[in-house]
């Protein structure tokens, strides 16, 4: 639950096993390293339900510990909640960008602010890509991409 006073924000991608929780992962490490923690109430999630209840998959668990990043993660789906909860819902491509927004229209006081998490990308790259069907490069390359969450901290702060 947000506590009144703190800033809040989701991560989203289509499954909750790669994208999110590696863009959640790095910006939890993130707030700690500027010890804004208590500031900050932090999560991800999926537009779909293929793997509620799944932890972050094995590659993504590699790459993170090859950066030091610690996550203890459990795939769950957006809930209409999540929509008057957060302050930011962060997701990483078009078709997450899309299906929010529509998911959003059926929740009365949607106060999150839905946005690509690559919007903020100082490089401007807009799409944080799927590593899924990739290989251990390809993850290493999601988890490169989300340190845009750099910027975003700097923009909410």
């Amino acid at each position: 639950m947000v506590e009144r006073g703190s800033k809040s924000v989701l991560f989203l991608c289509l499954s909750n096993i790669c994208q999110s929780p590696i863009a959640e992962a790095v910006f939890r490490n993130l707030v700690a390293d500027q010890d804004v923690s208590d500031n900050w109430a932090i999560d991800s999630d999926a537009i779909s339900d293929w793997n509620m209840g799944c932890a972050l998959d094995p590659r993504a668990m590699s790459c993170q510990k090859n950066h030091d990043i610690s996550t203890a993660h459990m795939a769950r789906q957006v809930t209409k909640e999540d929509f008057v909860t957060f302050d930011y819902i962060l997701c990483m491509d078009e078709n997450n960008l899309r299906d929010l927004n529509r998911k959003s229209n059926q929740v009365k006081n949607c106060k999150a602010k839905i946005k690509l998490l690559g919007s903020y990308d100082p490089q401007k790259q807009l799409i944080i890509e799927h590593p899924y069907y990739g290989n251990h490069s390809d993850f290493e390359l999601c988890s490169s991409s989300v340190w845009c969450c750099r910027a975003f901290l700097e923009k909410a702060h």
